[in-house]
């Protein structure tokens, strides 16, 4: 019996490289996609490295080109980029390179890859942010890629219910990763008021160990109490 095969955006740090790891511990062939991801990032013969810079238009679509043939079970969605400032102080790069790389790439790989998982009764899974579903100051791009980002799976979930693809929407609350380096805030030092990413990592296992005809459409994990670190 083949293995059955994963692509993973946001492959090389944070929530992306946990999920991949934990899909290779299950036996996952999986194509990890980032911008400077090589083999050599994960120690297994399973893994296969794609270097693509989602924010851009010609890179993604390069990459959407390369994939189109293969033979896919289920596609991660988790690259993404937050920037929290008022939002006539982001520049016009920031605002349509966030929108790009945390809805438009995500909607380009579904379109190329879609056939394939529709026909291998696969799951599409968006990793995507609290942030959909409530409303912050200083997170209006933000916020709105998350939000249609939201859209877009609630929608494929239905457009694609007559076959046998799951489409799971996953909504973390902050959680311990890169995400915040460039940053004025971190994620709590209280291990009960941040998320770490082996707990959306913990939500894959769950939902790909699910009856198939039952669907976890959107998935909300949240730290038991809240907390932020400002830095100086």
């Amino acid at each position: 019996m083949s293995l059955k095969t994963a692509i993973v955006t946001g492959a090389s740090s944070g929530i992306g490289k946990e999920i991949c790891k934990r899909l290779l511990e299950i036996n996952y062939k999986v194509i990890g996609i980032s911008r400077s991801i090589t083999k050599e990032d994960f120690n297994n013969t399973l893994f296969s490295a794609l270097q693509a810079n989602l924010a851009d238009e010609k890179s993604t679509l390069k990459a959407c080109e390369s994939l189109r043939d293969e033979d896919i079970n289920i596609l991660i969605n988790c690259a993404g980029f937050g920037r929290f400032e008022p939002h006539e102080e982001l520049s016009p790069k920031t605002i349509t390179d966030m929108t790009f790389l945390n809805l438009t790439a995500p909607m380009l790989l579904t379109n190329a890859l879609l056939r394939s998982l529709k026909k291998n009764n696969g799951y599409l899974i968006n990793i995507n942010s609290i942030e959909a579903i409530k409303t912050s100051k200083f997170a209006g791009v933000y916020s709105a890629s998350k939000a249609g980002l939201k859209a877009f799976s609630d929608s494929l979930f239905e457009e694609t219910r007559k076959s046998g693809l799951s489409v799971t929407n996953i909504n973390p609350d902050m959680t311990q990763t890169a995400f915040y380096d460039e940053l004025r805030f971190d994620t709590s030092d209280n291990e009960d008021e941040r998320l770490l990413a082996s707990d959306i990592a913990d939500a894959i296992t769950h939902i790909l160990s699910m009856r198939k005809g039952a669907v976890v459409s959107d998935y909300t994990i949240r730290s038991l109490k809240f907390g932020i670190s400002k830095k100086r």
